[in-house]
């Protein structure tokens, strides 16, 4: 694929993020846009006096400008350049095959493929194209990815908001290959889990929770050798189950989950059942998490591990208000069920929450609750998803390990 060269230059001052090697050009920083780019075309990024910053993918109905490939002015940004990156990022992830065969491939940013989500689902790929760039690349990101993978079988999920931010059409649909099955099987550290690709929230699986589980299941296999009995855990927005089958596997006595969607609920089910935890033991609850909380709150109950894994509450920094309280409330309700000695995983997705807020959040959370309570560990998503260090806004997924002291 050919293409002219255009040029956007950014106004006086604007340069110095992309001096830093952010990778994001804002609308409100552009003076002007030269030659006519088209949607997800490469420009050249200027500054004021026409020196050379980067090569970028424009984008001209995003607030987002443009995305930039790369800050090396000989670099050319063609079909080898995207596929080399594609084989770089792919290689970069192979440790993980021997723990699992659901890996995030790229993570867009963080592997110089800004708007690109790959994710691997055994024999099954599934994408996300977020951007303009990516889109406009996208027949030839297909066939790398089923050049460098050696899987043929690759379905499009570009159905995110982010498309809509971007002047892109929603897209699910087969990339390269066939159809994807109703479910894909995938195992974890040992565990399996079934994933809908087509329907299934983001691309179909968390991958991005994979050490969180192991942490979720190495503290159940420790609270049985310390106490001699299984633990009793909560899992709430559990989804189809991957904390809560994490849990069992580490030797969980009881393991309550809940989340509002039949739907996944009902996977969650299958998902114990493949892995023969269907023994009683593990107890799914279709309801309102917020008034569940309440409820185990009045009623006194009490659990070993509380986990709160909630979907996004801010999608943007307009919501951040009330996503804080939304977080807080949570937060408080799962605090006072934990028995003493208790462990809290709480976690975040939302992007315009960053570490800090939550962690003040959190810390309101305690206070409230009159409940001692230590910070273990702060967590975050897997190796499969690592924050470029000029891209902070890549930590999208935040979380902290608390451990109950008894009331305050």
């Amino acid at each position: 694929m050919t293409q002219s060269i255009a040029t956007i230059t950014l106004k006086p001052g604007k340069e110095r993020a992309l001096l830093r090697r952010h990778p994001w050009v804002y609308a409100t920083g552009v003076a002007s846009a030269s030659g006519r780019p088209k949607s997800g075309q490469t420009v050249r990024v200027q500054d004021s006096k026409k020196n050379f910053l980067a090569w970028a993918a424009f984008s001209p109905e995003s607030a987002l400008r443009a995305r930039c490939w790369s800050f090396n002015e000989t670099d050319v940004i063609d079909e080898n350049w995207i596929d080399e990156k594609i084989r770089l990022a792919i290689a970069a992830r192979e440790p993980l095959r021997s723990r699992t065969n659901a890996i995030r491939l790229i993570f867009g940013e963080a592997d110089f493929l800004p708007g690109l989500i790959v994710d691997q689902y055994n024999n099954q790929i599934v994408t996300q194209f977020q951007s303009a760039g990516v889109e406009y690349w996208r027949a030839e990101i297909g066939k790398s990815i089923v050049r460098h993978t050696g899987i043929s079988e690759v379905y499009d999920r570009s159905d995110a908001a982010t498309r809509a931010r971007e002047g892109l059409p929603e897209r699910k649909e087969v990339l390269e290959g066939n159809e994807p099955p109703e479910e894909v099987e995938i195992v974890e550290d040992g565990i399996k889990y079934g994933v809908d690709v087509r329907k299934g929230h983001k691309t179909g699986f968390y991958v991005d929770q994979r050490d969180n589980r192991l942490l979720a299941r190495k503290l159940a296999e420790a609270f049985r050798r310390k106490h001699g009995r299984g633990l009793r855990a909560l899992n709430c927005f559990c989804y189809t189950g991957g904390f809560s089958l994490a849990l069992k596997a580490g030797g969980a006595d009881e393991v309550v989950s809940i989340d509002s969607s039949a739907d996944a609920l009902t996977m969650a089910k299958e998902n114990a059942k493949r892995n023969g935890f269907d023994d009683g033991s593990m107890k799914w609850i279709e309801a309102n998490v917020f008034e569940a909380l309440r409820k185990f709150r009045d009623e006194g109950e009490k659990f070993d591990l509380v986990i709160l894994d909630p979907p996004k509450f801010a999608s943007s920094h307009h919501h951040v208000e009330k996503a804080a309280r939304a977080y807080k409330d949570i937060n408080l309700n799962g605090l006072r069920i934990l028995g003493d000695d208790g462990h809290l995983l709480t976690f975040s997705c939302s992007g315009a929450i960053d570490v800090d807020l939550f962690q003040k959040i959190i810390a309101g959370a305690v206070i409230d609750s009159k409940v001692d309570a230590w910070m273990i560990q702060r967590l975050g998503a897997g190796m499969d998803h690592p924050l470029l260090m000029t891209h902070p806004e890549g930590e999208y997924l935040k979380g902290l390990h608390l451990l109950s002291r008894g009331p305050a």
